[in-house]
């Protein structure tokens, strides 16, 4: 089978490519190809206790389709619904086919095409396409990020990732220890606070965390006055303002947000909490994701005594639980590791030129979507300081542009040349996190300007991806010889 362009993955980027295309591009032949045998991605894998959004819904939601509903904060059924809905409201269902995993796909120059391989339901099928567009989100669902503890395997209880959480699992009345400090230990603990006998947060060190309403209270005042598509817009741009400033604040002014970020833990848990200990990272502000708290849940939590911090190392686990450095050891019936997620570059697909292997690391990112001398392929990744879906908007937006224009000059090929003016072994990603630091070697490298630069700010992305021409001296257009 064959199609102009192959989209790999259903979740929010993926869907957002498929309106798009269908907009923009409505003479082109496109499939959407999702491993998994449901649409959703991130908000279909993840089954753990109050799983939720951890940026605003009206920026997390597509800009095309309004989020309607009271809650700014979702939980993730919710969000699930509303992907179902806009798949149902613009015809895509069709568009999609489950079950075919890519697993490996090779561009023949002299054809001008990818030739790829696909695992469908055990059996391997083979494709060909004009373009691929890689939405397949930017970790491994199959592998995530488990260090092995000391004596693990002693652990009379049950221990559980939250990426492969089992609902069955009774966890009433029980002692829960949560291993990390990031958004998924933060909102893991105060759901199952809500029926565990105690849950016990235990981190090696603190990560920001920033209580806000689970409802936006200007929402709730503009839609009483106006239409629903235009206090969307409106709140939508006000967030991604308020976003921006805060961001532009905390790299310039570290110290003093840090301060002020800090002394709002402060007023939520009392004088007499050990707020340095256990709030106060060692990192400024933005240098890792913020933690989102909605309706102070966490921080109520803990003031109720349903659940506590501990910021200490591991030493090992014993057959009660977990004893950590300074000898104390913390009982429990149920282990969680919050440890994190693993990052995979290229949806771990196996990309190939000529049946030469694409190493990303060796590559330059070209606009945050393309790969320098890579040809007819995209990627979608969102912003690490923002929602994801501001960012896989505009990619899919320019993926359409970029079709367009290779229409409008009669080729089937285009390609970001290596400017060697621009090259410098710089990160993809400027963040210190964990699961960023441990994939840099698997990421493309950014160059020292632009398109070669990933800026992390939409505001500029606008101009770069959505209003600026498409071409420029970098992006080579051409058929084969």
């Amino acid at each position: 089978m064959h199609k102009d362009i192959i989209v790999v993955g259903a979740g929010i980027s993926g869907i957002a490519a498929g309106y798009n295309l269908q907009k923009s591009c409505p003479n082109k032949s496109f499939a959407i190809l999702e491993g998994r045998d449901s649409l959703g991605g991130t908000w279909d894998l993840f089954k753990y206790p109050g799983i939720r959004s951890d940026s605003d819904m009206h920026t997390l939601g597509f800009r095309f389709k309004p989020w309607i509903h009271k809650k700014s904060i979702a939980d993730g059924p919710s969000i699930l619904e509303y992907l179902n809905e806009t798949v149902d409201e613009y015809d895509l269902r069709k568009k999609i086919h489950f079950n075919q995993k890519v697993v490996a796909s090779n561009w023949v120059s002299e054809k001008s095409l990818w030739e790829l391989r696909i695992l469908s339901n055990g059996q391997e099928l083979a494709m060909t396409c004009n373009f691929l567009f890689l939405c397949g989100g930017y970790y491994s669902y199959d592998k995530p990020y488990m260090p092995n503890f000391p004596n693990q395997d002693k652990f009379k209880g049950k221990i559980i990732h939250p990426q492969f959480w089992d609902e069955a699992m009774d966890y009433t009345n029980k002692k829960v220890v949560v291993i990390g400090s990031g958004a998924t230990a933060v909102t893991l603990v105060p759901a199952i606070a809500e029926k565990a006998g105690h849950v016990t947060m235990l981190q090696r060190s603190p990560s920001y965390v920033v209580s806000a309403p689970s409802e936006d209270s200007w929402n709730k005042a503009l839609n009483k006055i106006l239409p629903t598509r235009l206090t969307y817009f409106l709140i939508r741009w006000k967030n991604v303002l308020r976003t921006s400033l805060g961001f532009y604040l905390s790299r310039k002014y570290p110290s003093k947000v840090k301060e002020r970020l800090i002394n709002l833990v402060r007023e939520e848990l009392g004088e007499n909490y050990d707020v340095e200990k256990h709030f106060t990272p060692r990192y400024n502000p933005w240098d890792q994701r913020m933690c989102l708290v909605p309706d102070s849940d966490l921080f109520n939590a803990i003031k109720d005594e349903r659940a506590s911090i501990i910021t200490d190392h591991i030493d090992k686990f014993t057959e009660e639980g977990i004893q950590i450095k300074s000898g104390e050891v913390i009982d429990a019936d149920i282990i969680v590791t919050a440890t994190g997620i693993e990052i995979n570059a290229l949806n771990d697909i196996d990309v190939s030129i000529d049946q030469v292997k694409v190493k990303p690391h060796n590559k330059l990112s070209y606009k945050g979507m393309m790969l320098s001398g890579v040809p007819n392929l995209a990627f979608s990744f969102g912003y690490v300081n923002a929602s994801w879906t501001l960012r896989a908007d505009l990619t899919c937006e320019y993926v359409c542009r970029l079709l367009n224009q290779m229409d409008k000059q009669g080729v089937t090929t285009c390609i970001p040349q290596e400017d060697p003016n621009a090259m410098v072994d710089d990160e993809y990603i400027d963040f210190t996190s964990g699961y960023v630091q441990r994939a840099l070697d698997r990421l493309p490298k950014q160059g020292k300007k632009s398109p070669w630069r990933q800026y992390q700010n939409y505001l500029k992305d606008i101009f770069l991806v959505r209003l600026f021409s498409i071409k420029d001296s970098t992006l080579r257009f051409y058929n084969p010889k």
